[in-house]
């Protein structure tokens, strides 16, 4: 062929004419909602299980002389995702670990406002009990260099009652492990050789490990932060369908940077700026008809 000429046109015969979809507005640019929510999330029932657990009220934060949270309040109740966006140095992991008082291994780190676990300031708590009620996921899979039992047994050893985390090896136990494995979404992969090394699972499993983990301790509240970003399609896909199926059983609040991924997941969302919170409500409302300009500008794209 000459390599002057341009490539030959391939036609496709149709016995029909084409159809195309008129463009559809709402009037302030946004796109509708039945348009996002069919393209991105199945519809789903609003639980009958919602319950208040944890308050944020008038919270700031600090470390040393800079404030990265201000003046933030809101709600986290089981039968709720509660989904926390925002460009990188928003604030939302710092207030995301100041739930279960993590900001304060930071030295130099400050809190003012009030913090509450079902109606309880969270400075009055024991904090290894705080973090066992409150418990987090971390972005990077972090399982334990134990087999899979053992590291969902380890976390048995947190609730009341367990008695040191030597404890004999039950049946009772046996069957607590397997709670939390089949809650993860985990059981039926690994049930046959739960003496593997947990290290030889791939990230996805290794993720949901230590989920399963972070069940076994029956918190009220799960923290997860950024819990797929290092993830797989498949993974994320199959971590997803978990966060949404957990939700009746345990609050969550999820961190991330993946627009889509808070939609699909989450019930409510709250969108910080720069230590503040600009903006909270259902997430349809808040992708699909944010009152806010810089809700409507990072939801576009114009930064983050």
């Amino acid at each position: 062929m000459d390599p002057m000429m341009p490539p030959p046109v391939r036609r496709i015969a149709i016995d029909r004419d084409p159809y195309v979809a008129p463009p559809r507005s709402t009037g302030n640019g946004a796109t509708p909602a039945t348009t996002i929510a069919t393209r991105l999330r199945a519809p789903r029932a609003v639980s009958a299980h919602i319950r208040e657990r944890m308050r944020v009220e008038s919270v700031w934060l600090a470390y040393g002389d800079n404030w990265v949270v201000r003046d933030v309040s809101l709600p986290v109740r089981q039968g709720e995702v509660l989904a926390m966006i925002g460009a990188s140095g928003s604030g939302k992991t710092t207030l995301l670990r100041s739930l279960n008082r993590l900001t304060e291994i930071t030295a130099a780190a400050a809190r003012s406002g009030q913090i509450t676990l079902d109606g309880q300031d969270i400075h009055e708590l024991e904090v290894n009990d705080l973090r066992r009620r409150v418990t987090m996921v971390f972005q990077q899979p972090n399982p334990f260099p134990m087999s899979i039992f053992d590291n969902v047994a380890y976390a048995l050893a947190e609730r009341p009652g367990r008695g040191g985390r030597r404890r004999r090896r039950s049946s009772e136990i046996e069957h607590a492990v397997a709670d939390a494995l089949h809650r993860a979404g985990l059981y039926d992969e690994v049930a046959d050789d739960l003496e593997r090394s947990a290290l030889r699972l791939s990230g996805g499993q290794q993720q949901r490990l230590c989920i399963a983990r972070a069940l076994a301790a029956e918190p009220e509240v799960l923290l997860l932060d950024e819990p797929c970003s290092a993830l797989d399609p498949i993974s994320t896909a199959t971590i997803e369908e978990l966060i949404v199926e957990l939700r009746d059983s345990v609050a969550i609040v999820i961190v991330t940077h993946n627009l889509q991924q808070a939609f699909r997941v989450a019930d409510h969302v709250a969108f910080m700026h720069l230590g503040e919170l600009v903006e909270y409500g259902t997430s349809t409302q808040v992708f699909d008809q944010p009152t806010k300009e810089r809700t409507r500008d990072y939801i576009s794209g114009a930064f983050g």
